[in-house]
């Protein structure tokens, strides 16, 4: 089971914080994606606490505030990588190493804005030393090829379905992947944790995960055990 972390932000730390040790008390660990752009402050110390604490670190994209200028898909900012083309994606990774190391911050792989990366953003990724990257439906190693298919279950945007169906919808599908002794991939926004029906749901999915013979993991751990320090 894999349980990442998207959105952390000041307003939303504490929040965040205390996801984190609702699931240290599962003893299921967590992946935090990470924009590059963050800069110093108390999010970025807090994420380099939970990855010494034994927690995984995903490149969330450089900066979703900044359209591409490359547009064949209209998906908002957020989803930055969505649609580049190589040369255009080279040049996000390159800005975002950059910020990564002047933060002192290492990863274990990429997971785009929005879980959707362009091949030619894939194409980036391997030449700039990446060994994984984690779409939507999908794991991919990118040194062997490997890709482990399963589909990130989470909330998403505001929907016409009513709150309880959205919390049943999370719960029923970590229940049925655990089942099937899949891999099961359970994402939740920091905006999300503010509502309390949400907030408890998340955990009854990792709880009937782990009812169900899951055990929690780290996306950097289905690469290889040590992080990738970008240089």
């Amino acid at each position: 089971m894999l349980v990442s972390l998207s959105g952390v932000t000041t307003r939303t730390l504490h929040r965040c914080a205390d996801l984190a040790a609702e699931l240290d008390r599962r003893k299921v660990p967590l992946s935090v994606l990470y924009a590059a752009r963050t800069g110093e402050g108390p999010v970025t110390e807090w994420v380099r606490t939970r990855r010494a604490h034994g927690d995984s670190v995903l490149l969330h994209g450089y900066d979703h505030r900044i359209t591409p200028t490359h547009r064949a898909v209209h998906l908002g900012k957020r989803a930055e990588f969505a649609a580049l083309p190589a040369h255009e994606a080279r040049l996000r990774l390159i800005a975002a190493k950059a910020a990564l190391d002047a933060n002192g911050m290492a990863v274990d792989g990429f997971a785009p804005p929005r879980w959707i990366a362009s091949e030619g953003t894939v194409q980036a990724l391997r030449e700039h030393g990446f060994r994984l990257c984690a779409d939507l439906v999908s794991v991919r190693d990118l040194v062997s090829g490997e890709v482990r298919r399963a589909r990130v279950q989470e909330f998403g945007g505001p929907s016409h379905r009513t709150e309880t169906v959205r919390c049943f919808a999370l719960v029923l599908a970590a229940a049925r992947a655990a089942r099937r002794g899949g891999l099961v991939r359970l994402g939740i926004d920091a905006a999300d944790l503010a509502r309390p029906g949400l907030r408890q749901a998340f955990l009854d999915a990792v709880d009937v995960s782990l009812e169900n013979r899951a055990f929690g993991t780290t996306y950097g751990s289905l690469s290889r055990p040590r992080s990738l320090q970008l240089d």
